[in-house]
């Protein structure tokens, strides 16, 4: 057993011998646990600097282009998303620092996993909703349309929204499955809070125009699936270029509503029609019963591919020791 107080156990606590010896009593144990500060507190705390951080780059974004920041574009769509997940990181490493953790522990290591897991999880997330899609257009329920792009436009926005979407997915998947992933599992463990975060994830998604309950379903199943990746490769990187990959896919690619936002810029004129159990409706392809169909064989193969690895004794966001 470790013996340096300040080390970190596999549930992302930070045990104490002074703590352990003298355990917190009347009010001060609604903030403090054997292991310090109570999880929830920690996770708002969290919250409490991602919005900070997040108001006052929306603040200078507002000032400096006189309002024009508020106007629906791409590229003011671009910075949203840009400041969002600069708001988390900064968010994560301003606790990291606070609690004396290496970043990476919330399951962004900058070394190590990029790109190798990043890369499969994007030939996953482009294979989902290929599947998807090929399954659909089986059934008459999707057409390709012609070309809506041409020229330098076509490279254009497939850059712009490549990048675009892997800033989506390190936004998202550190914001739900990174620091507070890991907070929240330290005091309720891993897939109580994967089930809890998950669910918020799929909540947040309902603000969109054209989602719906079937949709945020969706969403809350693929962040348990992500959740799984995380649990399984010890990090996030996997979850990420997954999660960027089927966006860019779903937007870009074969030019369908993603999670019910309809985006300019994308390759084709397509469309989706027939039943919605079979196209998603509004909501798009998430919303399609194929959706579903592969998601659960993702579990299955993934769970396959990728069993529990051997272990060390550094923790990580996954609630468990990274690999070695």
């Amino acid at each position: 057993m470790n013996s340096d107080p300040g080390a970190q156990d596999p549930r992302g606590e930070f045990p104490s011998r002074e703590i352990s010896a003298r355990a917190p009593s009347g009010m001060l144990a609604v903030f403090l646990g054997p292991g310090g500060v109570r999880a929830g507190w920690r996770a708002a705390m969290y919250v409490a600097l991602f919005l900070l951080c997040l108001s006052i780059l929306q603040g200078i974004a507002v000032v400096a282009h006189s309002g024009v920041f508020l106007i629906f574009s791409p590229e003011n769509l671009f910075f949203s998303e840009a400041a969002q997940a600069a708001s988390a990181i900064a968010a994560g490493l301003l606790m990291a620092r606070i609690e004396a953790r290496p970043f990476g522990a919330y399951g962004i290591p900058w070394i190590g996993a990029w790109p190798r897991l990043f890369l499969q999880g994007v030939l996953w997330g482009v294979g989902e909703i290929t599947v998807v899609i090929l399954l659909i257009a089986a059934l008459g329920g999707y057409s390709f349309g012609g070309w809506a792009l041409g020229g330098g436009q076509l490279f254009e926005y497939a850059l712009f929204w490549a990048v675009f979407f892997a800033i989506v997915g390190v936004c998202e998947e550190f914001l739900f499955r990174g620091y507070l992933q890991f907070t929240v599992a330290s005091g309720i463990g891993f897939w109580p809070a994967a089930i809890l975060l998950s669910a918020l994830f799929g909540a947040v998604h309902l603000k969109n125009s054209g989602e719906g309950p079937v949709g945020a379903l969706g969403v809350f199943l693929i962040g348990m699936f992500y959740c799984l990746t995380l649990r399984r490769t010890g990090n996030l990187w996997f979850a990420i270029g997954s999660h960027a990959a089927f966006d860019f896919g779903e937007t870009y690619l074969y030019s369908v509503p993603n999670s019910g936002l309809v985006l300019p810029g994308h390759l084709s004129s397509a469309s989706l029609h027939g039943a919605k159990w079979l196209t998603g409706g509004s909501i798009g392809p998430e919303g399609s019963v194929f959706s579903f169909l592969v998601l659960a064989a993702m579990f299955v193969l993934f769970d396959r591919l990728y069993p529990l690895p051997k272990t060390s004794g550094e923790s990580s966001a996954a609630g468990e020791p990274v690999a070695t």
